[in-house]
């Protein structure tokens, strides 16, 4: 087991010792994962390549972007990381991507795909008008080269008139297995042919370099040292093919399920995509005219029974989120009914095709909103705490939000026969099916979980959205109730519309409203503009997330720590309830 490790002593060692490095690096990822969770396949592939980086070039003072950072777990312990490296994706620990404010060798954040590329230009850029003299690297997997932002970046190669290093690191996935057109001219590249295909990256102003066996050390040591060389002329891609889960014969068979773990022995709760994956399926059984849409994640969203079921009706388009609204949208508006599934963060970066496509358009889409709300361990990049507040600005858009997994498929019943543009947001697991209310979905209308009195409205209300909110409204009114103290829960299962009818006749003093979202242009502010609107003398306080972007942790220390704390909540309606 490794008990040290700098960065300069990499190149002290011989090309055979570089092997036994490897095998250390990979020791330790694969006993960290275990024990925090984490990026493991991804990172397992991308060892040889990353020793043979620090063998050839200069960090900090060369740069490398790595894009997403899926594979940046070797690059961190071979930085000087090794002795922090156990708290990785712990609260104020190692974090699972890069960071600029972790350390120096860490130049550019990532967490996202398809960004490496345009910022090594950035990068380079910069360092030509400061008249300085190092190199500058993009390590992009092939999934990511999908995605259309990185050709993008290329047109701008020859414009910008820059050097980069692209090593294109192709092991056939991304998280689910790699699709698409550039993904089958990478492959018949490895197998000798496309000749063509080589030509076009060319075009683009790039030397292409390989195929190169990115997980043999040595050949990548050769690989690396002749793409220095080549970048004195110009830019470089590199194309080297690996083995995601390399050395761990489960993670290499299985690296679809082995692309994110969790700790070892952590509690298994039913997943909302669970129930998504089962409900569209026996929906489309019925309705011929679903389709589903996935942005290379169907395992991870629940959809694999569906795309074995129904193969005509369900594409996975790979890292083209953008891509997938509008094929959602055209496909509505050609007669079908589309079911986009998504992580909250990768929906944003659909923005302009939700607004112009899908809503100007009115078109039946239905998004089904995954991992929304704090997401913990992965950190700021991964957080769903925007996506109230990036579409209830958004004219024609429905949003819903169960209060369980039981609730969420009622939803998806509902959204069958809804004729227009609809997102469901929902978080990973469940693990509280509220059983005292079984009212059934009506649009924009919300529902009571709990009332203080029949006969009378209470002087409190608690309008909370969504199944972690409830249960914290919930465990407030079990811990008031032993002092005598009572109040309204309510269901704000429609967070737009809001439910007019239902706040014109509320006649409680004092509202309180959660969500897992953060304030502004989420639930609360919502009502706000609307109980002004309405001129209601009560009182507002409203509990949600701040201004600020929220780091890894826990989801309870994150929610208490950023705003939502069930003390705060407690403490309040105690004050108000004398």
């Amino acid at each position: 087991m490794l008990k040290t490790l700098q960065p300069e002593s990499v190149k002290k060692r011989t090309k055979a010792q570089l092997n036994v490095l490897c095998d250390e690096l990979r020791r330790v990822i694969y006993e960290t994962v275990m024990q925090c969770g984490g990026h493991l396949a991804s990172n397992l592939g991308a060892v040889e390549s990353t020793v043979a980086l620090f063998y050839v070039f200069d960090f900090p003072s060369d740069k490398i972007v790595f894009d997403v950072g899926h594979q940046c777990y070797a690059y961190k312990l071979l930085s000087g990381r090794l002795e922090r490296f156990s708290t990785l994706r712990q609260a104020g620990g190692i974090s699972g991507f890069p960071k600029r404010n972790e350390s120096v060798y860490d130049c550019y954040d990532t967490g996202h795909a398809g960004t490496s590329v345009s910022a090594a230009l950035g990068l380079a850029k910069a360092r030509d008008l400061a008249g300085e003299d190092h190199f500058v690297i993009a390590y992009i997997g092939d999934g990511s080269f999908n995605n259309g932002l990185v050709y993008e970046a290329l047109c701008s190669l020859k414009i910008l008139n820059t050097k980069i290093l692209i090593v294109l690191n192709d092991n056939d996935m991304s998280i689910s297995p790699t699709v698409g057109g550039m993904h089958e001219m990478l492959a018949q590249i490895k197998c000798g042919g496309r000749a063509e295909t080589i030509k076009l990256l060319e075009s683009f102003g790039l030397q292409y370099l390989g195929v190169k066996n990115g997980n043999d050390v040595e050949e990548m040591v050769e690989a690396l040292e002749e793409a220095k060389t080549l970048l004195h002329n110009g830019s470089v891609l590199l194309h080297i093919a690996t083995k995601k889960g390399k050395g761990y014969e489960f993670s290499e068979d299985h690296p679809t399920n082995t692309h994110g773990v969790p700790p070892v022995g952590s509690p298994k709760d039913k997943e909302y995509s669970e129930v998504l994956g089962e409900t569209l399926c026996e929906l489309a059984e019925a309705n011929d005219k679903i389709t589903v849409v996935s942005a290379a994640m169907k395992e991870a969203l629940g959809l694999s029974e569906f795309f074995k079921k129904y193969p005509d009706r369900a594409f996975d388009v790979g890292i083209c989120e953008e891509n997938a609204s509008v094929l959602c949208a055209s496909m509505a508006t050609g007669g079908l009914k589309p079911y986009y599934a998504i992580y909250s963060t990768f929906l944003q970066r659909a923005f302009d095709e939700i607004i112009h496509d899908v809503c100007a358009q009115d078109t039946a889409v239905t998004f089904c909103i995954d991992r929304a709300g704090i997401s913990g361990a992965d950190g700021e990049t991964h957080q769903g705490v925007f996506d109230l507040s990036y579409l209830s600005l958004i004219p024609n858009l429905t949003i819903a939000v169960p209060k369980d997994t039981e609730e969420f498929k009622k939803m998806l019943v509902f959204s069958a026969g809804y004729p227009h543009p609809l997102a469901i947001r929902y978080p990973r697991a469940g693990k509280v099916i509220f059983e005292n209310a079984d009212e059934p979905i009506s649009l924009g209308k919300w529902e009571y979980l709990y009332k203080a009195s029949l006969e009378k409205q209470a002087k409190l209300t608690v309008i909370a959205c969504g199944e972690r909110s409830l249960i914290v409204a919930m465990k407030a009114l079990k811990n008031l109730e032993k002092q005598g103290k009572s109040f309204d829960v309510v269901n704000a299962r429609f967070v737009k519309p809001l439910d007019m009818q239902f706040l014109r006749d509320l006649q409680s003093e004092y509202i309180v409203t959660i969500e897992d979202n953060v304030f502004l242009g989420g639930l609360g502010a919502m009502l706000n503009c609307e109980i002004m609107r309405l001129e209601k003398a009560c009182k507002v306080k409203n509990f949600a997330y701040r201004d600020e972007f929220i780091p890894q942790g826990s989801v309870c220390d994150l929610q208490r720590e950023y705003g939502v704390d069930c003390q705060e909540i407690e403490a309040y309606i105690s004050e108000v309830l004398v």
